[in-house]
């Protein structure tokens, strides 16, 4: 495992709670519990004043131009890089490419492996638990390729039905694209067991670490995954900027998805020549901006310790749900062994957007819907849940305030 990413001397979660202004606001009066990290998180100081910095005094655009402004930019550009190479112990900086975030990453994944690799008949496996973003652009790729589109099933604990799994790898499988941790259920897949057997079929994997990245340590390396992806605004970074991992052997395979600036190498009207990785899939005037609050919020990240991140989000996430329980007429969907800090639920006779609603106005930020996630959704006869998800940020003191302000709106609603 990653040194940094290591458990170290104990953290004080409640003191890092005061690194995150929002956090200190309050809603209809009350004060703010954020319980909707899984959506997005709330931004440490630190990286609010590396993006403010870098627009005031550092700002100049990155590569080719010589004046010192664009080469402080290009330098820290290509730090935040190494930073996120380290981040997920990729095998090199080049592996590691800049997007608007995991849907656009997979989305150029869909498009540039299917171009290069999917044919007529071949099949693409995901799970019955996918992100719409997780689905969509491989049912379109299989539209364009002439492909089949193939889902693992679940059960009703929300894991993954491994068997099933086994039966649908086949010689015809070309892609595995599955989430690290459920959004919507919280469940933790078995990646690295997943990649063992989509590699033993000869197919290659993808992980949509969306859910995962700002919460485990990663180490794509051991993991043994051909693409791993993410969102920087779920990380503590900023919005419009995500990571796209992939082996290098894939991605030199791979044609660019967007033509334009920076992933040239040389253009004449007959004939264009593509740029080195990872440039060759980074077309146009970048998210510098975003890159450099990224590179803070990895930072930050980093400095507390992705080992010690998890496992205050695993004592949260026991702690909530064993008073959940308590709650009558309260059921929990997603009961998997191996859980995220993520919990969703329904309650008997009570609509989730009335729950949502109701909480807000005690001050409690949750989600409500179907989580971009309706397959899931169908799967346990619901149209919605309501969820509670947690971050680093977040304590028991949460917890508390949360529970309460669930039975007191329960109570008004049944």
């Amino acid at each position: 495992m990653q040194k940094q990413n290591k458990a170290s001397s104990i953290v004080d979660f409640n003191q890092i709670r005061e690194d995150f202004p929002m956090l200190k606001k309050s809603m209809h009066g009350k004060p703010l519990v954020y319980l909707d990290s899984a959506a997005t998180a709330q931004k440490p100081q630190a990286v609010i004043d590396a993006i403010t910095n870098f627009y005031q005094n550092q700002y100049g655009t990155v590569h080719r131009a010589v004046y010192e402004l664009s080469v402080h930019a290009t330098q820290e550009y290509q730090n935040v890089r190494k930073q996120i190479q380290t981040f997920l112990n990729s095998a090199k900086p080049e592996e590691i490419i800049y997007t608007r975030g995991t849907t656009e990453s997979i989305n150029m994944i869909a498009y540039s492996f299917g171009k290069a690799f999917v044919k007529p008949g071949d099949e693409i496996l995901i799970s019955e638990m996918e992100h719409h973003s997780n689905i969509v652009p491989w049912q379109i790729l299989c539209e364009d390729r002439g492909a089949v589109l193939k889902v693992i099933p679940m059960d009703d604990k929300g894991d993954l039905v491994m068997k099933e799994y086994a039966k649908l790898l086949n010689p015809k499988t070309k892609l595995v694209a599955i989430a690290h941790v459920s959004n919507s259920l919280g469940t933790i897949n078995p990646i690295k067991e997943i990649a063992k057997m989509a590699h033993g079929a000869g197919a290659k994997i993808l992980i949509d670490g969306a859910q995962s990245a700002p919460h485990l340590p990663i180490d794509v390396q051991d993991l043994d995954v051909d693409f791993f992806v993410f969102s920087g605004h779920k990380v503590l970074g900023p919005t419009g900027i995500g990571i796209l991992y992939g082996k290098a052997s894939l991605l030199d395979q791979m044609p660019p998805a967007q033509g334009g600036g920076d992933m040239i190498e040389t253009v004449t009207f007959p004939k264009t020549t593509y740029n080195v990785l990872p440039l060759k899939f980074e077309a146009g005037t970048p998210m510098i901006a975003e890159v450099v609050g990224l590179g803070a919020a990895i930072r930050y990240m980093t400095s507390v310790g992705m080992e010690n991140i998890r496992q205050h989000e695993q004592e949260l996430l026991a702690y909530a749900t064993e008073q959940m329980k308590e709650i009558p007429g309260l059921r929990i969907i997603g009961t998997a062994d191996h859980k995220g800090g993520i919990i969703s639920f329904v309650v008997e006779g009570v609509h989730p957007l009335d729950i949502g609603t109701m909480l807000d106005l005690k001050g409690i930020a949750v989600r409500t819907g179907h989580h971009c996630a309706q397959p899931t959704m169908r799967h346990f006869g619901i149209p919605a849940t309501a969820r509670a998800s947690f971050a680093l940020y977040n304590t028991k003191d949460d917890v508390d305030r949360f529970v309460v302000a669930l039975r007191d709106v329960i109570k008004m609603l049944q």
